[in-house]
């Protein structure tokens, strides 16, 4: 009788370990889910989150540098049409149009070449002009 009772006793003792056990292990699962929770309620960027904001910004950088480029191109255009002319549509003009065209373009080109040289010519001697007032001023003269 005293094995029976020692191992009924041995076998509460297990039962309540396990018992004390699964409660503890229940514990520990509720403490780390509330830690997961106060984790993921802890940041307002999440990694998700700033990864969305930068593609957003890197989108929003693209249409400005691409509206920009637009732009400039929109004010170089008057300035080549006024110094070279409107493009001539060579395509669709028949023989004695492109020949006209043809001949005209050797003096265009001269005139044009004579007007980039003058300006050269005309930078070059303000930009010395401009380079001896400024050694004039620092005392190198």
């Amino acid at each position: 009788m005293a094995d029976d009772e020692k191992k009924r006793l041995e076998e509460a003792k297990k039962a309540k370990q396990a018992e004390i056990d699964r409660k503890r292990a229940e514990v520990r699962k509720r403490m780390e889910e509330a830690s997961k929770a106060k984790k993921a309620k802890k940041g307002f960027m999440t990694p998700e989150r700033k990864k969305k904001l930068r593609l957003l910004l890197r989108k929003k950088a693209a249409e400005e540098l691409k509206k920009e480029q637009e732009r400039k191109a929109a004010e170089r255009r008057p300035i080549f049409e006024e110094r070279c002319g409107n493009p001539k549509n060579v395509d669709d003009a028949n023989e004695d149009t492109v020949k006209r065209v043809v001949k005209r373009l050797p003096d265009r080109f001269a005139t044009l070449k004579m007007k980039v040289r003058l300006e050269y010519m005309l930078k070059g001697r303000y930009g010395d002009a401009h380079r001896n007032s400024q050694s004039r001023l620092r005392g190198k003269s």
